[in-house]
C-alpha cells in the first residue's frame, strides 16, 4: 500500500483522538443527568423545525446533483436523483472521506442510467464545488455583516480583517460568475481543473448552493436555548467553520471536532446545552439519513441483482 493512501485516514484518526480528547478533559464534569435534561428542555417547536431543516438540507443537496446532470446534459428523473443523491450523501456524511465514498454511489447509481465513469467523476466534482462555492458565499457574508465573530475563534486578529477577508472571497465568487458569463477559457492546473458552466447553471449554483449549508446550520440554531443564544448568523459562521474543519480531517461524521469548535466557540452557553444540540443535529442530519441510505443501498443492489439473474435465465 502506497504511503500517500494513508495519508488521509491517519489525518482523521488524529483529529478524532485529539478532538476526544480535549472534550472529555472539558466535559468530564458533566452528568448525562444533564445531558437528558438539556434534550427535554428542547420544545416541540424545535424538533418540528430542526426535522423541517434536514428536508430542506438534503432537498438542496438533491439540486446539486441535479444541475451537475444539467451540466452534462443529461436527464433522469428527479425521484432518482433525489434517492441517489440522498444515499451518497447520507453515507459520505458518516463514513468520512465523502468525495470517494459519495463517488462511489452515484457511480453504481448513475451508470445504470448510461453516465460513463469520467462522466461520473466530473458530476462528483461538480457537486464538491457547488458546496465549495456555498461555503465561500456564506463565509464571505458572514464575515462582513458579522465581522466580530472571528473574535470567537482568534481574538488577536483585528475585525477589519474579518471584514477584508469577507470582502475578498466574494469578489473570487463574483470572478467565478463573471467567468462563466463572459465565456472564460477552462482554468487547468496541476491540482485545478475548472471549466465553466453555461451562465444559467452557475446562477443556479450561486443560489441554491448556500441553502444546505444554511438549512444544516439551522438544525442546531433551532435546537439552543434561547437564553444566550447569539443569533443565527453566529451559529452559521460556527458551523461553517466546523463542518469544514470536518470535512477536512475526514473525521467520520465529523465526530470530536463539531464538538470541539462549537463548544469553544459559544462560551455564553452551557456546554451540555450545545452538546444536546449538536446530538438532535446528529440523529437527523448524520444518523436517520444513514439508515434510511443503507436501506436504499439495500433494495437497489437488490433490484439490480435479480434483474441480472433474469437476464441470464433469459438468455439460458
Amino acid at each position: 500500500m502506497k504511503l500517500g493512501k494513508l495519508i488521509w485516514p491517519a489525518v482523521g484518526a488524529v483529529a478524532i483522538v485529539f478532538s476526544v480528547w480535549i472534550l472529555y478533559h472539558d466535559l468530564k464534569g458533566l452528568s448525562y443527568h444533564d445531558f437528558r435534561d438539556s434534550l427535554l428542555a428542547i420544545p416541540p417547536s424545535g424538533w418540528l423545525l430542526a426535522a423541517a431543516a434536514t428536508v430542506a438540507a438534503y432537498a438542496a443537496l438533491a439540486a446539486y446533483d441535479h444541475l451537475a446532470l444539467e451540466h452534462l446534459g443529461h436527464r433522469i428523473s428527479l425521484w432518482f436523483i433525489t434517492v441517489a443523491s440522498f444515499t451518497a450523501y447520507a453515507l459520505a456524511h458518516n463514513i468520512g472521506a465523502s468525495v470517494l465514498s459519495g463517488a462511489v454511489v452515484r457511480y453504481r447509481a448513475y451508470s445504470s442510467k448510461g453516465l460513463t465513469a469520467s462522466e461520473v467523476g466530473v458530476l462528483v466534482a461538480f457537486c464538491s464545488f457547488t458546496f465549495a462555492l456555498g461555503t465561500a458565499v456564506l463565509f464571505g457574508l458572514v464575515l462582513i455583516i458579522e465581522p466580530e465573530i472571528i473574535e470567537r475563534f482568534a481574538a488577536f486578529l483585528p475585525i477589519e480583517a474579518a471584514f477584508s477577508t469577507g470582502v475578498l472571497i466574494l469578489f473570487l465568487v463574483a470572478l467565478y460568475i463573471v467567468g462563466s458569463l463572459v465565456g472564460f477559457r477552462p482554468i487547468r492546473t496541476r491540482w485545478l481543473h475548472l471549466e465553466y458552466p453555461r451562465p444559467s447553471v452557475a446562477l443556479q449554483q450561486l443560489l441554491i448552493a448556500p441553502v444546505e449549508l444554511l438549512a444544516a446550520a439551522a438544525i442546531i440554531y433551532f435546537v439552543l436555548p434561547a437564553a444566550g443564544n447569539p443569533g443565527y448568523l453566529v451559529v452559521l459562521g460556527i458551523f461553517l467553520a466546523s463542518f469544514s474543519a470536518a470535512l477536512l480531517s475526514h473525521a467520520p461524521g465529523g465526530i470530536g471536532v463539531l464538538e470541539l469548535i462549537f463548544i469553544a466557540a459559544l462560551p455564553e452557553l452551557e456546554p451540555v446545552d450545545v452538546l444536546a444540540a449538536l446530538a438532535v443535529f446528529r440523529v437527523f442530519y448524520l444518523i436517520i439519513p444513514f439508515v434510511l441510505g443503507l436501506g436504499a443501498v439495500f433494495v437497489f443492489e437488490h433490484a439490480r441483482y435479480s434483474q441480472m439473474r433474469a437476464n441470464e435465465d433469459d438468455q439460458g
